[in-house]
């Protein structure tokens, strides 16, 4: 076992399927992205936003923003686990961090920055978290407390020494 240690909050693990690798031997992109997805539906259980509450309540999360780093890939059958961490929320927004690690050797493999809305899907408007939403996110922001903000959050791409670069067309 690697002394890496797996930050955030432990909510989603499985093993990589075979029809996910892709012509390259490795995940393709899009499954990590989708492993990202059902985590993040994994973490809002925890303060919960679950399926029967959307129906009940006609109250859900939109994201609005997601930026992914891949860091190391992962082959078929590869445990993983995804562990999330909550940087920040308003009344009305959540901004969140995930991890995606190797299970067994604890390397990152990749990284999830997230921003989602409240919304009421009745009127498909941002609303405002209910109360009790509220309090299981600073019970869950409490037990967080000791994490650092991720290296990668709010990182932008690019490269140091472009042979082109457009934005210096402008």
């Amino acid at each position: 076992m690697s002394d890496v240690s797996i930050d955030g909050t432990s909510i989603a693990e499985g093993k990589v399927k075979p029809e996910w690798i892709d012509v390259n031997g490795h995940m393709n992109v899009a499954w990590y992205v989708l492993i990202f997805d059902l985590a993040v539906d994994d973490l809002w259980a925890e303060f919960g936003i679950t399926d029967e509450y959307i129906k009940e309540t006609n109250g859900s999360t939109f994201a609005v923003e997601c930026h992914i780093t891949y860091q190391t890939e992962l082959l078929e059958d590869d445990p993983y686990i995804v562990t999330s961490q909550i940087l920040a929320y308003d009344e009305k927004r959540i901004h969140h961090f995930q991890r995606l690690y190797h299970a067994e050797t604890q390397v990152l493999a990749a990284t999830a920055e997230w921003m989602n809305l409240y919304i009421d899907l009745g009127t498909r408007k941002v609303s405002v978290w209910p109360d009790f939403i509220l309090t299981s996110l600073a019970k869950i922001t409490s037990r967080q407390t000791q994490l650092t903000v991720p290296a990668e959050v709010g990182k932008k791409m690019n490269i140091r020494k472009p042979l082109y670069n457009m934005y210096e067309q402008r």
